[in-house]
């Protein structure tokens, strides 16, 4: 930016230099008193604008949406969070998590005693024991199986298998917001380097009027005040360039952080020239595919069916329980003292339970509760296809309406192009003023600034409807 500045800075000292305007009479623009070549050094500087702000990224291979789209989707650290959650959901939808399985434990242990004793006959001598040492190994395998829970447990199963479809909608449906946002962010780079160009010729057809007028002036034939102004009009076609060279930046800079690149000022440039428009199917195909492939859609759906296995798991508690329990052990004893020495036991245990739970206070408020849920996620589902059938007219009829505009604002630049090929000629012939040949160059800049608006606006609309229909993996093709 500061090179640029500089150029432009350049430019505009190197027309206001002049040597003498006629005899006695000093030029009141002049810095000095030797006079420099405005056709060469000013479109020297403006060759040099030109590689500061069009041919920046010439070193660099131009990336198509695909290749863009492609790197981001591998590399972007909120889709690789994203990932990382549904794999966890897919870790989470199993029967063991369900406790359809058995649990099975197994303990040991081993204890120990010292303890002495005096045994005292009735007739004879007494014993005294010191220092006997009792001890015991103990194993064994405790299986706990809950066989009936008012199917409950299967109720669990299916609510992780359906959290895990839910987590690849998800996933679906934050890899479609990223596309679409990339994409957006895409081609509003190719826009802003577009608008950068039209600038930079502007800057060029003000400095050629300026030329222009500076030589007239030269000679006599215009004011002071055509030549002030020109330079006026010079000086803001560059300071608008300056600016917009800063939002070409800022979008660069943004597309290198939606792909999370390591550096985000290093150089970037697009394979498109201009926007491209592709062919979308007519408005009730769209809806056809919006209402069955939609992502949002597809959550609401998955909810309603939580929603019923809540209501189904709530139920099982009207039905009774069955759970079986069975364990096997060993266990050796070696005393110390006494007539056995060892003493060795297996054992083996089984048992079946059965229960009902007949209270428990707020078994039918939780049912209650369970089936206004169910309906509450009916509602959304039709609340949401309502909100999307009128964000999708609303997007057609923004997208047509920006098609139309489009195809007047392609009129509209070529005949502001022919009048400025008409109001050049004139002005060369002294036919028409300075201030009708600007105007002549703004409508020419305007007309190709809506025209850049209605192409971009186009697309964005395009890609919306392609996000809200689920087709906007169309631009990885």
């Amino acid at each position: 930016m500061k090179h640029l500045y500089t150029y432009v800075t350049a430019a505009l000292l190197a027309v206001g230099v002049t040597g003498v305007r006629g005899a006695g009479v000093q030029n009141p623009i002049s810095l000095d008193s030797q006079s420099l070549s405005l056709n060469t050094d000013s479109t020297s500087i403006l060759s040099t604008l030109h590689s500061e702000t069009l041919q920046a990224d010439e070193n660099t291979m131009p990336a198509t949406l695909q290749e863009c789209l492609e790197k981001g989707l591998n590399k972007n650290y909120s889709l690789r969070i994203v990932r990382n959650e549904e794999q966890m959901a897919a870790n989470n939808a199993t029967m063991e998590n369900a406790g359809l399985l058995p649990s099975v434990s197994l303990s040991a242990g081993y204890s120990g005693s010292i303890y002495g004793n005096d045994v005292i006959p009735r007739e004879g001598d007494v014993a005294h024991n010191r220092g006997i040492y009792d001890d015991g190994i103990d194993a064994g395998v405790d299986v706990s199986w809950t066989l009936f829970d008012g199917f409950k447990l299967y109720a669990n199963y299916d609510r992780l298998r359906e959290l895990k479809l839910m987590s690849s909608t998800q996933t679906r449906l934050a890899v479609e917001d990223y596309m679409a946002e990339l994409t957006a962010e895409y081609y509003n780079f190719v826009q802003q380097r577009q608008r950068l160009r039209n600038y930079v010729s502007a800057v060029e057809l003000s400095r050629e009027r300026l030329r222009i007028v500076y030589e007239r002036w030269m000679i006599g034939s215009l004011s002071r005040l055509d030549l002030l102004q020109a330079r006026v009009d010079f000086n803001a076609d560059s300071a608008q360039c300056l600016k917009q060279r800063e939002l070409l930046a800022s979008s660069r800079i943004r597309l290198h952080e939606l792909m999370a690149e390591d550096s985000l000022n290093v150089n970037f440039s697009s394979s498109e020239d201009g926007i491209t428009l592709l062919v979308l199917p007519d408005f009730d195909s769209l809806w056809v595919q919006t209402r069955d492939n939609n992502a949002s859609m597809l959550i609401a759906a998955h909810n309603r069916t939580l929603a019923d296995i809540d209501l189904r798991s709530v139920r099982s508690r009207n039905y009774p329980y069955v759970k079986l329990n069975a364990g096997y052990g060993y266990r050796t004893n070696h005393y110390g003292s006494g007539g056995t020495l060892r003493r060795n036991q297996w054992s083996g245990d089984m048992g079946v339970s059965v229960g009902f739970n007949l209270y428990d206070g707020k078994r039918r408020s939780e049912q209650r509760n369970a089936r206004l849920s169910v309906k509450n996620a009916e509602l959304h589902e039709y609340d949401l296809t309502l909100s999307l059938y009128t964000d999708l007219a609303d997007l057609w009829q923004a997208y047509e309406n920006n098609r139309m505009l489009l195809a007047l604002e392609k009129e509209n630049v070529v005949a502001a192009r022919e009048n400025y090929d008409i109001a050049h000629e004139r002005y060369l012939l002294g036919d028409l003023s300075g201030i009708e040949m600007r105007e002549a160059q703004k409508s020419l800049l305007d007309a190709e600034e809506r025209i850049l608006v209605a192409e971009y606006n186009t697309k964005v609309c395009e890609i919306s409807l392609l996000q809200l229909s689920g087709g906007i993996t169309i631009y990885l093709e």
